[in-house]
This record gives structure tokens, sequence and C-alpha cells, in this order.
């Protein structure tokens, strides 16, 4: 695997925003992994190497996840930062074809695709990581947003993969289910 500068692993409760006061707050666990860019600066064409470093860092940070979370993970989302000596492409085989086995492993399955999102962005640049349920990709009230960032990260040779879990939805959902397609 590919040389890890940095981890991150932030936990964030929300007890409210507007109405009444949920029947249980909301935990929401979040893991950054800063790591080398093996391919920045040229055109790979087998990104195996990154793939390989997806599922690593899935393995290293999603056992600290699971462990902030408390109880059991509905939620999950996934992305990447990409340095600006990189490509799109380094950040999807980041995080597409084996970070999803062991954050499923982790928390005990999960039907439902792991909503994701690159950005090709400089240090400090925010990430919209989105959220959605792990059996029911149409829970509408699972739909939700983790925006992270460092100061730091990504360097231009860098990539920062983002993992996030959750053990609920939004805080007072009144969206629905909806429909079975």
């Amino acid at each position: 695997m590919t040389d890890i500068r940095r981890l991150v692993v932030n936990r964030e409760t929300v007890r409210a925003r507007f109405g009444p006061a949920p029947a249980r707050p909301v935990v929401r666990a979040v893991g950054l992994a800063v790591i080398a860019n093996p391919c920045a600066g040229r055109y790979v064409e087998d990104l195996g190497i990154l793939f390989e470093a997806g599922r690593a860092v899935g393995e290293r940070l999603m056992p600290d996840l699971v462990a902030q979370l408390g109880g059991a993970a509905v939620s999950y989302g996934k992305g990447a930062l990409v340095g600006l000596d990189g490509e799109m492409e380094h950040g999807g085989a980041c995080i597409h074809p084996m970070l999803g086995r062991p954050m499923r492993a982790a928390i005990g399955g999960g039907q439902a695709i792991i909503p994701s999102n690159v950005k090709l962005a400089p240090a400090g640049a925010a990430l919209d990581v989105p959220l959605g349920h792990k059996d029911n990709v149409w829970s509408f009230d699972h739909f939700d947003t983790m925006t992270v960032s460092l100061p730091d990260a990504p360097l231009p040779d860098e990539i920062v993969i983002v993992i996030a879990i959750a053990d609920g939805g939004r805080v007072n959902p009144r969206c629905g289910q909806g429909p079975v397609r």
C-alpha cells in the first residue's frame, strides 16, 4: 500500500437543528486518510495500486469509525479529494473497486450502493460526502451529507480518502421512505 501521511477520525453528535428534540441524537463518524498518490503527474493505465490503497484504508479506518458510533451503523458514504497533480480517476480507483468490502464487513452488511463523491482540489478544499441507508437506497430520510476538509491536504501529489458512517438519518426527517423501484 502507498504511504499514509495522516489519519483523522471525527465523531459528531447531532442533537437538534429545528423543531422538537429527537428521541435520540444521531451519531456520525468520519475517517480521513491522507495518502501519497503513486500515479501523480503522469498517466497510468493500471490503477491496481490505488484499488489496493482503498481496501487497506478501509480495513484500517472502519474499526475506529464503528467504535466511535457506539451502536449499529445504518448509513454510509465515501469520497476522495485528489491533489492537483492527480486525476479524478485516481480518487475513483481508491473508493470504488475495493473499499466497499471492508466498509460492509465492519458494519455487518449493506445491500445498497455506497454513495460517493470525488473531487480534484487543492489543499484545504471541502468535500461533501453523501450518506445513504446501507440497505434501502430509497430511504429519503437517510439522504444526508457530511462536509469535510483538512487545511494541509491534499498536497498536489496526495489523495484524501474519506469514509463516513452514521447510526441514523437526518434529525426530524419528514420526507418518507420513498417509492420502491
